[in-house]
């Protein structure tokens, strides 16, 4: 492969990480706006971790989808769910023990990376949502800037680069057909002084 093919391949993959970054940036702006919030993808909302509590599975910084749809009072030991705590905070940890009284349903939690149980057990009703599984190591980080005031500033960080990008692949193309020109009128005085 000739560094000519190299640098086009490289062009063109360069423009197409700037093109989807600009996209995703969108997506996740737009769609935290539009929900007031938490961005939401498919029925599926975004979540931030903002602790190392479910370390090493969850990271600190991670994004993970939680889907926040059913009875949620069909959870078992082991799943991992969404809660509201009496600090109105969201919580994700992993369920120990289900307890049930009446028509009641209580959950007892641990953080995986905890040493012991949450103090109180979780009444079904502020169960947000249960966590499905993925998740993308520090892209929370991003989600939460996206979500403050200069958020929508990060629309602009890959459509700015995407531009200055552009415009030096426009400039490096110029120059290129300003060489090929000048070597045609070469061979066109080349050709002249030649037949006369």
């Amino acid at each position: 492969m000739s560094l000519k093919q190299v640098k086009k391949w490289v062009s063109r993959i360069t423009t197409y990480v700037l093109f989807a970054a600009l996209i995703v940036m969108a997506v996740v702006v737009v769609s935290s706006k539009a929900s007031g919030g938490e961005p939401e993808i498919a029925g599926y909302q975004l979540k931030t971790v903002l602790s190392g509590s479910m370390e090493p599975g969850i990271q600190t910084g991670s994004l993970i989808a939680v889907k926040p749809d059913g009875d949620m009072k069909r959870f078992k030991d082991g799943d991992v769910i969404t809660f509201m705590d009496k600090e109105e905070k969201l919580i994700t940890h992993r369920i120990t023990e289900v307890m049930a009284s009446g028509g009641q349903v209580m959950y007892r939690t641990k953080g995986d990376n905890n040493n012991a149980e949450d103090l109180e057990p979780v009444l079904s009703e502020n169960v947000v949502a249960q966590y499905t599984g993925f998740t993308i190591p520090y892209l929370g980080y991003l989600v939460n800037f996206a979500q403050s005031r200069n958020g929508a500033f990060l629309l602009l960080i890959p459509g700015i680069l995407l531009l200055c990008y552009s415009g030096l692949t426009i400039w490096r193309t110029l120059g290129e057909i300003e060489k090929q020109n000048k070597k045609g009128d070469q061979k066109l005085e080349e050709g002249r002084s030649l037949s006369s």
